[in-house]
């Protein structure tokens, strides 16, 4: 299926095709999650890099093609040129995994999940012997 730019860009670029989409009721509301959803790699990307998220998406979707973050060098440049790519089927899955899971999820009467267990503070050092 090819190669697609990496750290999200790929994702980023679908904007677009999705706003076009004029869709009613839930389906819309379904394409809106979609367009918030595939922002998050490329923000999650930035921050692990220390760089504000945010700020790396909007100058993202304000380029074009494969413009995108370097989060190794914290530079813009052109990621397929930079060697950052994704294999595309592997892109596409991950998105059409992540919206069976959900659909999965969303049609689903009752989950059950672990409480998660409190964990206590780890005791102090003893004090110190005096001399």
């Amino acid at each position: 299926e090819g190669i697609v730019p990496g750290g999200g860009v790929a994702l980023i670029r679908t904007l677009d095709a999705l706003e076009k989409l004029k869709l009613e009721g839930e389906q819309q509301f379904g394409v809106e999650i979609i367009k918030k959803a595939i922002l998050e790699p490329a923000k999650q990307i930035a921050q692990n890099a220390g760089i504000d998220g945010s700020i790396v998406v909007e100058k993202i979707k304000a380029g074009e093609g494969a413009f995108g973050f370097n989060a190794a060098t914290e530079e813009f440049e052109d990621l397929m040129k930079a060697g950052i790519i994704d294999p595309t089927k592997v892109t596409r899955s991950a998105l059409q995994n992540a919206a069976s899971v959900a659909s999965l999820l969303i049609t689903t009467e009752c989950m059950i999940t672990e409480k998660p267990e409190e964990k206590k503070a780890a005791a102090g050092m003893p004090p110190m012997p005096e001399y």
